[in-house]
């Protein structure tokens, strides 16, 4: 079957999975759910021959696309908060009633068929999977090269799950070629496909972006910040940069830049050295001065490092904070640590990125951590879908219009 073919299919039963009920889509996500428990060991094996294909790749890379026991088990628990949230299908937005007699409802529909390009993570094809089931979309899925035997035994799983149920195993299409051209021609399906979303490292997500005719919602890079005020409790603080740098550092909502303010300097940045054993620490001139660390350049302040790397930039006050964000950020999720309420404020007013966190880790951007059970990524943009891509951001939406006889006067 050519990947047009796969698409075209994919439309098919769209039409199908749009009309299924709640209890007939929450009966399918059960029922994978409890197929990757069960096909756990099968899903570790296939996952072993990427890891090995892949062992000469960075650290960052392997880790993003290894499963564990714990990951299949996380992956099949977003899949079960999928089932215990509202179906967002047939809502009703709004209504009102037009002096004329005229009622209008504005409804949630599907989006129809959503194409995800995505690399080096397996849990995307779950998580897509599982998010479009619910909102009523059919996938097609197009993963990386590495990831080909974890991805393809995944979607094996998932549709042998579904076969004895209503839903329309073959709304879940995976595209098994990993050459560039069938992205290329993927994201130029236009009349079949309605919408894609890339997932992945900024170098894809600016080729889908640049290239592709079908609308794009495009997932943004995670160049976050931390920035810990002069009033910020500092024995609240240490753990939180460690947890947003060290524990997972290879994902986008790790924290790759600390700004610092000048007055509590020389107190905290002995004290994060010591919390950041293992990291790789640049500093701006100021640092420098404190401790003896690599000198940051530039391009630091710009770099997304996925990697055991913080870059550090004492400040003056919040407001220097805040330009050095507004000039760096990638517009994913940066935090602030403080108590003070006034500077907390003037920082959730001033920064335009989709989530800020206060006195919080920037790991928890993140869909699950929402309670949306999945995320279809964290969209940068200022469209309908910002931040965590959950079930509503994956609906549009149609007007009912009700009369009972009415003409419209010329």
């Amino acid at each position: 079957m050519t990947l047009k073919q796969q698409c075209q299919w994919a439309k098919k039963n769209a039409s199908i999975l749009a009309k299924l009920s709640s209890s007939e889509k929450n009966q399918a996500l059960l029922k994978m759910k409890k197929a990757l428990l069960q096909n756990t060991q099968y899903l570790l094996s296939e996952n072993a021959k990427d890891i090995q294909n892949a062992k000469d790749q960075p650290n960052a890379l392997i880790d993003r696309l290894t499963l564990t026991e714990k990951r299949i088990a996380d992956m099949a628990n977003g899949l079960e908060t999928l089932i215990s949230l509202p179906d967002p299908v047939g809502q009703t937005i709004e209504g009102w009633v037009r002096p004329n007699g005229l009622s209008i409802s504005k409804i949630r529909v599907p989006i129809g068929v959503i194409g995800i390009v995505y690399e080096a993570r397996p849990n995307v094809t779950v998580d897509a999977a599982g998010l479009c089931l619910k909102s009523g979309n059919a996938v097609v899925l197009r993963g990386s090269s590495t990831t080909l035997h974890s991805n393809q035994a995944l979607v094996q799983v998932l549709k042998m799950a579904v076969d004895s149920t209503p839903f329309p195993k073959d709304a879940i299409q995976f595209i098994a070629d990993t050459h560039r051209e069938s992205v290329q021609e993927l994201i130029k399906m236009n009349g079949i496909l309605d919408l894609i979303i890339p997932r992945g490292g900024a170098g894809l997500i600016q080729s889908v972006v640049a290239s592709a005719t079908v609308p794009v919602i495009e997932t943004g890079v995670g160049n976050c910040h931390i920035y810990i005020d002069q009033d910020a409790d500092i024995e609240k603080a240490i753990p939180i940069v460690v947890n947003a740098k060290m524990s997972r550092p290879s994902v986008c909502n790790a924290c790759e830049t600390l700004l610092i303010h000048e007055k509590i300097a020389v107190k905290i940045l002995p004290l994060l050295q010591t919390a950041l054993q293992g990291v790789l620490l640049k500093g701006c001139p100021q640092t420098c001065d404190i401790l003896p660390l690599t000198p940051a350049t530039p391009e630091d302040w710009k770099t997304e490092y996925l990697d055991l790397i913080l870059a550090i930039k004492i400040v003056k006050n919040v407001e220097e904070a805040v330009q050095h964000i507004q000039e760096y950020s990638s517009a994913h999720t940066e935090a602030i640590l403080s108590e003070n309420y006034s500077t907390i404020e003037y920082f959730l007013n001033s920064v335009d990125s989709t989530t800020l966190m206060v006195n919080a880790s920037t790991r928890f951007t993140d869909g699950s951590e929402f309670g949306f059970g999945a995320e279809m990524g964290i969209s940068t943009q200022k469209i309908h879908a910002r931040g965590p891509i959950g079930l509503p951001e994956l609906t549009t939406y149609k007007y009912i219009v009700r009369g009972t006889g009415q003409i419209r006067p010329s």
